[in-house]
C-alpha cells in the first residue's frame, strides 16, 4: 500500500466487502428475524469505510489525474452491489499496464 492507488483499491474492497454484509446478513437479520444489533455495527464499520473509500478516491483522482468521470464512476460504483470488486479489477489491469510500459522503458 505505498501508493495512493493501492490504499484506494484496498480500502474499495473492504468498502465493498462490507456493504455486501450489510445489504445480504445484516438486513435479512433485521427484517427477517427481527435481530437489529448487527446493522448497527456493520452500518457503524459501512459508514465509516464509506468515508474513507471517499476520501481516498479524492486523493487517487488528484494524484493520478482521473478525468471527473472516472472519478464520478468510481463514486457511483460504491452505490452498487459488487462494483467496487469490479472497479478494483479495471484498476489493477491498468495498474499492471502502467508497470508493463515503465519496463518496457526501461529496457528501451
Amino acid at each position: 500500500m505505498s501508493t495512493p492507488l493501492s490504499r484506494f483499491r484496498a480500502i474499495a474492497l473492504y468498502e465493498g466487502i462490507s456493504f455486501l454484509v450489510l445489504l445480504f446478513l445484516a438486513m435479512p437479520l433485521k427484517y427477517l428475524l427481527d435481530i437489529p444489533e448487527p446493522v448497527k455495527y456493520v452500518g457503524w464499520a459501512h459508514g465509516v469505510l464509506f468515508v474513507l473509500y471517499v476520501l481516498t478516491l479524492a486523493h487517487v483522482f488528484f494524484a493520478e489525474r482521473w478525468s471527473f468521470l472516472k472519478g464520478v464512476v468510481a463514486f457511483a460504483l460504491s452505490f452498487v452491489p459488487f462494483g467496487t470488486f469490479w472497479l478494483d479489477k479495471k484498476l489493477k489491469q491498468e495498474e499492471e499496464a502502467k508497470l508493463a510500459q515503465k519496463r518496457e522503458r526501461q529496457v528501451a
